[in-house]
């Protein structure tokens, strides 16, 4: 899908505001060029304060993104910056990475025999080239892409036993679809890689969008 613009992505420098190595995977499979600079910002945002979950997972994105651009600004800041929020929601709930095993073992409860929701909120940075815009250094483009997944029923030894393993202590709603946890799910309707964490085809028809 980036073929006809992909030697226009080559020249310019291309960054990643996010640790996560499952976005880095995702991205360089399919060639895209970038450095990787986490961001520092601390996700405490009062979810509260928010309509939707995807309402949060965009501003928190946001957030993660401005951070990046602040440090790396001057004369050398990046052409695009890529900065990304994953969230998994039961109904309007946000359930973030698991603080303890227990807290683990109740989300993927929770989770057990339902169908929920993973949101993905996604920000690029681009510079502006226009000399009308140059007071701003970076024009916003936010969206946020949702998956519904569906988990079977689970069983206590199946949890404990998953939770053993320690694939869930870091993964948002507590469970990893590219991994073991992949193996709860009996349905999904919509994209696969925004459960791991970055929708790929909204991505590129966005990036097709902002270079042709």
């Amino acid at each position: 899908m980036l073929q006809p613009i992909l030697h226009k992505l080559s020249t310019q420098r291309i960054v990643l505001a996010s640790g996560s190595p499952r976005r880095k995977q995702i991205l360089a499979n399919i060639g895209l060029k970038f450095e990787v600079v986490p961001s520092t910002f601390e996700e405490n945002l009062d979810e509260s304060s928010f309509d939707t979950p995807q309402d949060y997972a965009r501003e928190t994105a946001l957030r993660k993104t401005m951070e990046v651009a602040s440090r790396l600004d001057g004369p050398q800041r990046p052409d695009l910056i890529i900065g990304a929020d994953t969230v998994v929601a039961l109904g309007n709930q946000i359930l973030e990475k698991p603080n303890s095993t227990r807290h683990a073992f109740e989300i993927l409860s929770n989770l057990s025999g339902k169908t929920h929701m993973v949101h993905t909120g996604v920000v690029l940075l681009t510079r502006y080239h226009t000399q009308e815009s140059s007071s701003d250094p970076f024009k916003i483009v936010q969206f946020y892409e949702s998956t519904e997944v569906t988990f079977a029923e689970l069983s206590t030894d199946v949890i404990n036993g998953y939770i053993d393993t320690g694939e869930p202590m870091d993964k948002a709603g507590g469970y990893g679809i590219q991994a073991l946890g992949g193996t709860f799910v009996s349905g999904i309707h919509g994209d696969y890689y925004n459960v791991m964490g970055f929708p790929l085809h909204h991505f590129c028809k966005q990036l097709v969008n902002l270079y042709s």
